[in-house]
């Protein structure tokens, strides 16, 4: 009987600090060469550089952090609420350079608490820092891509078709539903990455959660499942974040206007 290990997949060794430098490098070069930014600059590429050393030093940290964490309650769920403050500074100011960036809070929140509250109470998900660390960030990430997404393709199509918005309040339409006529349709192409990861899984891509159940020795069958919920998990989290966006951009509660 076979034994697979994560080493057999990556070993951690010399040739794989190479080549994520060479990767990081690709990327930026590529971003910078191409002018891949929106002002056609090559501030893109610094920012790839960045996120690439901040990733190194981030992961760094939490995996020397972590073995502490989840054998601690208090410190786990402070850990959890980093993550959550994190990602809501992330996807808001993506979204807005402006004080609402906060409000990304609120599609962060909504559809994770609720999924994160449901799978711990049924016990699909242990209250420990092994399970529920993962799998919170999981769905943290997902909810931020959405919002992201999401709030700057509203706002974008907002600018653009300011004037169509001005005509809906021209023949009364009250000022949410104005908007929603001009970002609905936009706001919602957020969900594609999550449908085409969905519809394309095993075929296209396998996904981290399966392989690295394999890799633990699980069956194809529980990591499938495990993969399943995940996508599942995903696409709804998505959803909700990208709803709950879209109406407070309705609202004006999230925008670009001038302000503190």
């Amino acid at each position: 009987m076979r034994v697979f290990a994560a080493e057999t997949l990556l070993p951690v060794n010399a040739a794989l600090g190479v080549a994520l430098v060479v990767l990081l490098l690709v990327a930026a070069t590529a971003a910078a060469v191409f002018r891949l930014s929106p002002d056609a600059s090559r501030s893109r590429s610094r920012e790839v550089v960045v996120a690439g050393v901040r990733a190194c030093a981030q992961l760094g940290a939490v995996s020397l952090l972590i073995g502490w964490v989840v054998h601690h309650g208090a410190a786990l769920f402070a850990f959890l609420l980093l993550m959550f403050a994190v990602a809501t500074r992330t996807a808001g100011r993506r979204v807005t350079p402006n004080a609402t960036w906060w409000w990304a809070a609120v599609p962060l929140a909504v559809p994770v608490v609720p999924v994160v509250a449901g799978l711990t109470l049924t016990g699909l998900v242990p209250v420990d820092g092994i399970a529920l660390i993962p799998v919170t960030g999981i769905l943290i990430g997902g909810a931020l891509t959405a919002t992201v997404l999401g709030g700057r393709r509203s706002l974008d199509e907002l600018a653009t078709r300011l004037g169509e918005f001005e005509a809906g309040l021209a023949i009364g339409l009250p000022e949410r539903d104005a908007r929603l006529e001009v970002i609905r349709p936009a706001a919602s192409d957020a969900l594609l990455p999550g449908l085409d990861q969905t519809r394309t899984v095993g075929l296209v891509t396998l996904p981290g959660a399966f392989v690295g159940m394999l890799l633990g020795g699980a069956s194809p069958v529980q990591a499938g499942a495990v993969q399943l919920f995940v996508l599942f998990a995903l696409m709804a989290v998505q959803a909700v974040a990208v709803a709950v966006t879209v109406e407070l951009v309705a609202h004006g509660k999230l925008h670009r206007t001038p302000g503190p």
